[in-house]
């Protein structure tokens, strides 16, 4: 008698299946339980999350339409005719950059885990060679006092983007190879605290403190994540603390813009240091419920500076009202939430790399949004960070679409290893 024959009459393959099924809950997936019906072939587990590329996928599409709507009319303006010479000059440069985003990220997405845990600390120095060199000034261009971007002729290239990334894979590899030594302050945290330094001291260089907060947040919540002692935890999060406290303190730009956050509405503030403040809440106050309709914001009309890359949101609050911010919201929460899930999935799987760089991917995406949505309704000072996947911004939007690829990637090696195959 064959194998399946046996499997049939004693009904095993039956047994397997529901043990598998409940196996997919413990860990959070989507279970189909394979059942015959009428003859057919059992229902497979999916080989991707399906959900998840749709929701990012809704998000690109929705930054999109907002990125035309808010910079359709900068071109009317005589002061932004030379940045936006056609009214459609922006939509096209975001069309550009998402279509090589989404090729990027389908490639990234056919590279196995292994291989990027081989070379996560050589991304991690090329990241850092990129930001020494975007401090030349042969190299680097300055846009807004800031020299952060390299020119690649297409698009302008910023080599912050992928220190976030390259960060969320360099503190996973870290962790893993830094294992047996986590309960040793000294052996445990202060090369990463050493390499986390330098990378903000090229970033206030340029200066780019809001990128500098995101990746301390990565680096900080991947230690943790990874075990490292609590009472560790807290004295690393107390030194950064007071890192940026003597920072804003010795920073007369920077404590101007904390002192225009707190009392926006001052005189002394409202046309200088909080004008775009005002003008987001402007934005969103006008919103009401429903919005104005799409199109049809007045604070884009040359009022709120950088409305298609930083305060997008309060675009999408003056003509969608706070149905949109909430639907903004609500996508980005279970993004998140189901970013955290694949990578615990991982770590429950013995694959505590994949497990650690997915969920610091999470705290970016997470931490960033957090930060924007926080900067465009006045809970938080002006930062220059862009909301993750949506926002107007070449480099951005390809590293935010390739690190989703491969969060996709270890969702599909865990699935393949909950079938019993190989990752």
């Amino acid at each position: 008698m064959t194998l399946a024959g046996v499997l049939q009459r004693f009904n095993l393959q039956g047994l397997r299946e529901r043990l598998w099924s409940q196996r997919d809950r413990a860990f959070g997936l989507p279970v189909r339980d394979a059942v015959h019906v009428g003859g057919a072939r059992p229902v497979r587990l999916a080989d991707f999350d399906h959900a998840l590329v749709l929701v990012v996928l809704a998000l690109v599409a929705f930054g999109l339409v907002m990125v035309y709507s808010a910079s359709v009319a900068l071109a009317d303006n005589p002061k932004t005719l030379r940045f936006a010479p056609t009214p459609t000059f922006f939509l096209m440069r975001h069309l550009l950059a998402i279509g090589i985003g989404l090729v990027c990220a389908l490639a990234a997405a056919q590279v196995p885990v292994s291989v990027w845990e081989r070379f996560a600390p050589w991304i991690f120095v090329f990241s850092i060679v990129l930001l020494v060199l975007v401090l030349n000034s042969h190299i680097g261009k300055v846009v807004n006092f800031s020299r952060r971007w390299i020119p690649l002729g297409f698009m302008n290239f910023q080599p912050s983007e992928l220190a976030k990334l390259a960060i969320a894979m360099y503190a996973a590899s870290y962790m893993v190879r830094k294992m047996d030594v986590k309960e040793n302050f000294f052996r445990a945290v202060w090369p990463m605290a050493l390499a986390v330094a330098f990378v903000g001291l090229l970033l206030l260089r340029q200066p780019d403190m809001g990128a500098f907060i995101v990746i301390a947040a990565i680096a900080m919540g991947i230690l943790f994540l990874g075990g490292v002692n609590a009472r560790m935890f807290f004295l690393i999060a107390a030194v950064v603390v007071a890192t940026f406290s003597l920072i804003i303190a010795f920073d007369d730009l920077r404590r101007e813009r904390i002192l225009a956050y707190l009392d926006p509405w001052n005189p002394k503030w409202v046309q200088g240091k909080a004008y775009q403040l005002t003008h987001s809440l402007i934005a969103i106050g006008r919103g009401e419920l429903f919005g104005q309709g799409l199109g049809a914001s007045v604070e884009k009309l040359h009022y709120l500076p950088e409305a298609h890359t930083d305060f997008l949101l309060a675009v999408i609050g003056e003509e969608l009202g706070f149905a949109g911010v909430a639907t903004v919201i609500v996508l980005f929460f279970w993004l998140t939430r189901r970013i955290f899930v694949i990578g615990r999935q991982a770590i429950a799987l013995d694959r505590v790399f994949a497990g650690l760089m997915v969920q610091g991917i999470g705290l970016w995406m997470s931490a960033q949004a957090f930060i924007n949505m926080g900067v465009n309704l006045g809970v938080l000072p002006t930062k220059g960070l862009t909301l993750p996947l949506m926002s107007y911004g070449g480099s951005a939007i390809l590293v935010n679409l390739v690190a989703i690829a491969i969060v996709v990637r270890v969702d599909r090696e865990n699935r393949a290893l909950m079938r019993g195959g190989r990752a």
